[in-house]
C-alpha cells in the first residue's frame, strides 16, 4: 500500500503529484478572476484555440532534425501564440464587429479547434509516432511530469501571487464596484488585458497536465465550489486555492491507488473529477447557500406561515382542525393552552400578525395604486416578511393608520415586554 508520504518523497510520483497541486492552485486563483468577471466560457475557449500551436510545435519538431529537447519549447511557444491569437480573436469579434460575447466564443473555440483536428490528421499521416506527442495535450498526461515541470509550475504561482496581492485592491474594486472604480482613475481596461495575459498563460502551462479538453474545469472548478463557501473576496482566493492543491493531491492519490491490473485511471481527469466532486458538495452543502440549506429554510418559513395563518385563525374564532405539530409549536411558544384558547400572548402576537397585514394592505392601496379587492392576497404574504424595522418606517410612512381600506380596525403597535 502506498503512503501519502511516498507521493512528496518517492523520485518517480513527487514530479507529477507536486507539479499537478502548483498547477490546480494557480489556476485556482486565476480561476477565481474569471468567474467573477462573469467570462467562465473564456477558459474553454482559449485552451481549445490553443491547439493548432500544440500541433505546429509537435510539426516543427518532427521536421527539424534532433529536436526531441526542444519539443516542450516549440509546443508551449505554440500553443501560447494560439491562445493569444484566439483572445485578440474574441476582443475584436466582441469590440469592433459587435458580436455577442457567446456568439464570439463559440466561434473561435469551433474554428480553432476545428484548424488544430485538421492539422492533426496530416500529423497522424505524415508522421504517426509524432501525432502521439500531440495527443497527450489534448486529454493531457500529468503523470509523466518532470521536475523542470514542477520548476515551470513554481515560477507560474509566484508570478500569480505577486499579480493578486499587488493588484488585489483594483481588483476588488472592478469586480464589485466598476463605477467607482472609474471614479478612482482605475483603468479597468489595462487590468482585464493583464489578467487576460495570465489566463492565457495558465492555460498554456496547464494543458500539459489535464490538457486542452479539461483545462477549462480546472480554472472555473475550485473557484465554482468556494464561492458558496464565503462572502468575502481574499476568502474566495484562499479557499480557492485550497481546492485547487487538494484536488491536485487527491487525483494523482486516487489514479494511483484505485487502479488495479484490470484498468487504469488517468491524472488529468481524475483531478478534474475530485474538483467537480467538490463542486458538488459545495454547491449541496454549504451553510449560507448551498441547496440544502436553502431547502431548509424554505421548509421553515412555509412552517413559520402555516403557524402564524392557525394563530390568526384563532384570533378571528375559526375553529380549523390544525396539524399536531403545528398545535405542539402554539403551545411551545405559549400561544396557546392546553384546551386550544388563546392565551394573552397568544392574542397579542396574533394581534401584530394582523397589524402587519394591514398595514401592508393600506400601503398597497395608497402608494401602490391596488384596487381594495385585490390586495388581500399579496399581504397575506407580505405579512410573514415584515421586520420591527420596516414596521416602523411603514408606519411613519402611512402616518400610524387606524383602518385599512376594508374599513376593519388596525391594531395598535404593543412593544415586546
Amino acid at each position: 500500500m502506498i503512503s501519502i508520504i511516498n507521493f512528496f518523497t518517492d523520485p518517480i510520483l513527487r514530479p507529477s503529484t507536486v507539479g499537478s497541486m502548483l498547477m490546480c492552485f494557480a489556476s485556482a486563483l486565476v480561476g477565481v478572476v474569471v468567474f467573477l468577471r462573469k467570462r467562465s466560457l473564456i477558459g474553454e475557449t482559449l485552451s481549445h484555440a490553443s491547439f493548432p500551436g500544440v500541433v505546429l510545435g509537435v510539426f516543427l519538431c518532427a521536421l527539424l532534425p534532433q529536436s526531441d529537447e526542444l519539443i516542450p519549447l516549440f509546443i508551449l511557444s505554440g500553443a501560447f501564440l494560439f491562445a493569444f491569437l484566439g483572445l485578440k480573436a474574441l476582443n475584436l469579434l466582441e469590440s469592433r464587429l459587435r458580436v455577442r460575447a457567446d456568439s464570439a466564443l463559440c466561434f473561435v473555440l469551433a474554428s480553432f479547434f476545428g484548424l488544430g483536428i485538421l492539422i492533426a490528421s496530416r500529423l497522424q499521416q505524415s508522421y504517426p509516432m509524432w501525432y502521439k506527442q500531440a495527443l497527450n495535450f489534448l486529454y493531457g498526461q500529468a503523470a509523466t511530469m518532470t521536475t523542470i515541470h514542477v520548476m515551470v509550475y513554481g515560477s507560474f504561482c509566484v508570478v500569480i501571487l505577486g499579480f493578486i496581492l499587488y493588484f488585489y485592491r483594483y481588483l476588488e474594486a472592478v469586480n464589485f464596484d466598476p463605477a467607482f472604480s472609474e471614479t478612482l482613475g482605475i483603468r479597468s481596461k489595462r487590468l482585464d488585458e493583464m489578467m487576460f495575459f495570465l489566463i492565457v498563460l495558465a492555460i498554456v502551462v496547464g494543458i500539459r497536465s489535464v490538457g486542452v479538453v479539461l483545462m477549462a474545469g480546472m480554472l472555473i472548478g475550485p473557484a465554482v465550489a468556494a464561492r458558496p463557501l464565503t462572502r468575502q473576496l481574499s476568502h474566495h482566493f484562499v479557499l480557492a486555492g485550497i481546492l485547487g492543491i487538494l484536488s491536485g493531491f487527491l487525483g494523482n492519490y486516487l489514479s494511483v491507488v484505485i487502479p488495479n491490473g484490470a484498468y487504469s485511471l488517468p491524472t488529468g481527469p481524475m483531478i478534474l473529477m475530485v474538483s467537480s466532486v467538490f463542486c458538488f458538495i459545495s454547491l449541496l452543502l454549504a451553510p449560507r447557500s448551498g441547496l440544502l440549506s436553502r431547502l431548509l429554510r424554505m421548509r421553515r418559513f412555509r412552517f413559520q406561515c402555516a403557524v402564524e395563518n392557525a394563530l390568526k385563525s384563532l384570533w378571528k374564532g375559526e375553529r380549523a382542525a390544525f396539524s399536531p405539530t403545528i398545535r405542539w409549536q402554539l403551545q411551545r411558544k405559549k400561544w396557546i393552552d392546553d384546551q386550544g384558547t388563546l392565551t394573552p400572548l397568544g392574542k397579542a402576537a396574533a394581534e401584530k400578525i394582523i397589524r402587519l397585514h394591514r398595514l401592508w394592505e393600506v400601503y398597497l392601496v395608497d402608494y401602490m395604486g391596488q384596487k381594495v379587492e385585490k390586495v388581500h392576497r399579496t399581504a397575506e404574504e407580505l405579512e410573514h416578511l415584515m421586520s420591527p424595522d420596516l414596521e416602523r418606517q411603514l408606519t411613519e410612512l402611512l402616518q400610524n393608520p387606524r383602518h385599512d381600506p376594508h374599513h376593519q380596525p388596525i391594531p395598535p403597535h404593543l412593544e415586546p415586554s
